[in-house]
């Protein structure tokens, strides 16, 4: 048996030049997963797992990690003993070729005796691997499955990271684990602080790891507690000018993964910058410069922001000067773009769309700018709003990208339009609707607030969805540079969560009939209403509602996406009820008869029933039926579904009393005939046959 060692600690520590910010906290969440997943496949227990990560460094601390593999009972069956052994005794090759292949010899065998005879048999104990032996091909492994951005190479060698690599630390408790890690050797020294303290520093044990680093190397290695202290101090800096700062968790995560000492201070612009637009600001600010702005109670932006430094300065002044030293010439880049702008009107850079090419195929944004002009009052005239709205907001759509202020900041497109659209004097349902028209721009994101902003969105994104499909280009894997999952997404999510009852698959034909003939733009229309379908089941999945709930609906296919949201309500109220799953399960049964029949059922003719179970159901459906109709046709499908809850006792007695396949041709015809009206008044809402089971 192996010795009872005790556990000891891990650190491994890679150091690198700076890695790609905005990929630091996913390298650390791959690293400490593929180090958690590789202990745990080479059966070495452990306890808790820490990861670290800066700029300059991943790393991972393990406590408690087996000094050994469990040890390993081997059993190897070998040859029948009647063919192992000749008359005489002697072993056979059969015999001989076992033993050989188990190191050892025919002497040492044992037999296993079943109920079907007698074979050779080999039994050891596999002494389990030091750990020391396998950690390196552990974290060999891990590396190998980074996923890094892109790999490159440095100096003579072969090796590829994301960064050059400087060192690397691996101790197991307080003894160096000898590999070579991405063309270093791993030892005891890891690195502090670029400038604060650029020495080595001698680690003796993994536990001291992170304090080490804190003190004397200047570096908080945890990542969270960084982001922390980050927040904490960009807050603080906010109140001390009587603001507060506008911390968005992306810019938090990259200016997190910029420093390793943060120390955040206050700097200062002209209040003349205050004339621009904010959006502009806040963009220049948080974009180019990873500084957070600072507003007032009212969200009024202020003259102030927070920049954090990567280094504890003697000269805080002269660090804070050089920030506003960066800032000013943007903001005046930005001063000079937003006065230049407006002195041409939206309207009149129009002509120039003729320029921008949309796509190869589908022609040139001003062909697309046209297309909206008429599609955007068509969904306007069916939702009983201004149309004269929906039309000039398509006509002006575009035309903000030709700005100096989008060229410069793409990211202010629609945003810019509006703030040029009130300067030229545009209705404010219009500018607003410059901006909203690429409303919402992600999962979860804000919603259009206006009609004719909510009309644009969707016109914008019909003719793009029908388009692309028509030239030829799908979405396929992680592909989809003109977004159009998340273009579906939003049609049907200002559909549904704004209460706009249009039909989907006729819109989708009006945006088609917009396109040239040539292009056959009808003929893609089924296949992009399925793709705009297949949205929907990670939409409602999100929602914790149940896969075959969406599927009971789907089968019906509803092309009003606020129909097809009430009818999921209601299957997920109809599963809550007691009833439900007795029905569901009845409906898969008729299902599953009428399937097998022979010819369609026909009509009913209640002169043909010869049972009292039949007769009853037929009592409870047309009753049911009576009441029911009206509600479905008012879209009212949860009552109804309420209301149908109550056949399940007269269901229940027709399929205890009556034989549904009888002898008769005409009276399994006119059961079957029953069961298929049962089946349709349900399939007026959904395909409850596809229900698996009903929630407790």
């Amino acid at each position: 048996m192996s010795p009872a060692l005790p556990p000891q600690d891990l650190l491994f520590e890679i150091g690198t030049e700076e890695l790609p910010p905005k990929a630091l906290a996913r390298l650390e969440e791959a690293l400490a997963a593929g180090i958690r997943a590789g202990l745990e496949q080479a059966q070495l227990a452990h306890g808790a797992l820490r990861s670290f990560a800066t700029p300059r460094r991943l790393a991972v601390l393990v406590e408690s990690v087996a000094t050994h593999q469990p040890d390993r009972r081997i059993q190897r069956r070998g040859p029948a003993v009647e063919v192992a052994f000749d008359a005489e005794g002697r072993p056979t090759r059969a015999a001989l070729g076992f033993a050989r292949s188990c190191g050892t010899e025919v002497e040492a065998l044992e037999r296993l005796r079943t109920d079907k005879g007698e074979w050779l048999l080999y039994q050891a104990i596999e002494p389990g691997r030091p750990a020391i032996e396998l950690l390196p091909g552990i974290v060999a492994e891990a590396l190998a499955q980074l996923p890094v951005p892109k790999r490159m190479r440095w100096g003579a060698g072969e090796v590829e990271f994301a960064r050059p690599v400087h060192w690397a630390v691996m101790l197991y408790g307080r003894v160096v684990v000898e590999a070579g890690i991405l063309g270093v050797h791993a030892g005891r020294e890891t690195r502090g602080h670029r400038f604060h303290c650029p020495g080595p520093l001698t680690l003796e044990s993994p536990d001291e790891y992170a304090q080490r680093l804190l003190k004397p190397g200047y570096v908080l290695a945890d990542r969270g507690e960084r982001a922390r202290r980050i927040r904490e101090q960009v807050e603080a800096c906010a109140a001390s000018v009587g603001g507060r700062a506008l911390i968005e968790p992306d810019l938090l995560e990259e200016v997190t993964a910029l420093v390793e000492w943060p120390v955040a201070l206050v700097g200062h612009f002209e209040t003349r910058f205050l004339d621009v637009p904010p959006e502009v600001l806040v963009t220049t600010m948080q974009d180019n410069q990873k500084y957070f702005p600072i507003v007032d109670d009212q969200g009024r932006l202020l003259p102030h922001f927070v920049a954090v430094s990567n280094i504890e300065s003697r000269e805080p002044d002269r660090v804070r000067e050089g920030n506003e030293r960066v800032i000013r010439p943007r903001f005046q880049d930005a001063e000079f773009f937003w006065n230049q702008d407006r002195k041409t009107p939206l309207i009149a850079r129009r002509p120039k769309l003729a320029e921008v090419v949309f796509q190869e195929k589908l022609g040139s944004l001003l062909d697309k700018s046209d297309r909206l002009m008429t599609l955007a009052p068509h969904i306007a005239g069916q939702l009983g709003r201004d149309q004269s709205w929906a039309r000039r907001a398509a006509e002006l759509a575009k035309c903000d990208l030709l700005t100096d202020m989008v060229y410069e900041f793409p990211a202010l497109q629609g945003i810019m339009g509006r703030y040029y659209a009130l300067h030229d004097g545009e209705p404010e349902e219009v500018a607003w609707a410059l901006e909203e028209q690429y409303q919402p721009k992600g999962a979860g994101a804000p919603l259009p607030a206006h009609d004719t902003g909510r009309i644009l969105a969707l016109a914008d994104r019909l003719d793009t969805l029908v388009g692309i499909f028509a030239a030829g280009i799908r979405p396929s894997g992680l592909k989809d540079p003109f977004g159009l999952r998340r273009g579906a997404l939003g049609v049907l999510r200002i559909l549904i969560e704004q209460d706009l009852d249009l039909d989907l698959l006729e819109l989708l034909h009006e945006a088609a009939a917009r396109y040239p003939r040539a292009l056959e733009a009808q003929r893609v229309v089924p296949e992009v209403f399925d793709f705009c379908v297949e949205r929907l089941r990670a939409y409602y999945a999100q929602q914790g509602i149940p896969a075959d709930s969406f599927e009971a609906v789907a089968a019906r296919r509803p092309t009003r996406p606020v129909d097809f949201d009430r009818r999921i309500r209601a299957v997920e109220a109809f599963r809550r009820l007691p009833e439900a799953e007795a029905l569901a399960a009845a409906h898969k049964r008729i299902h599953n008869i009428l399937k097998k029949a022979e010819q369609a059922p026909g009509e009913v003719s209640p002169a043909d029933f010869s049972t009292a179970g039949e007769r009853h159901l037929w009592e409870a459906l047309r009753t049911a039926r009576t009441e029911v109709e009206p509600l479905f046709t008012a879209g009212e499908y949860t009552r109804g579904l309420e209301r149908l809850a109550a056949l399940r006792e007269a269901v229940d007695r027709f399929f205890d009393e009556v034989l549904v396949m009888a002898e008769d041709p005409a009276v399994r015809r006119n059961r079957l005939a029953l069961l298929s009206t049962l089946a349709q008044l349900f399939l007026q809402v959904a395909d409850i046959s596809r229900l698996q089971s009903t929630p407790q």
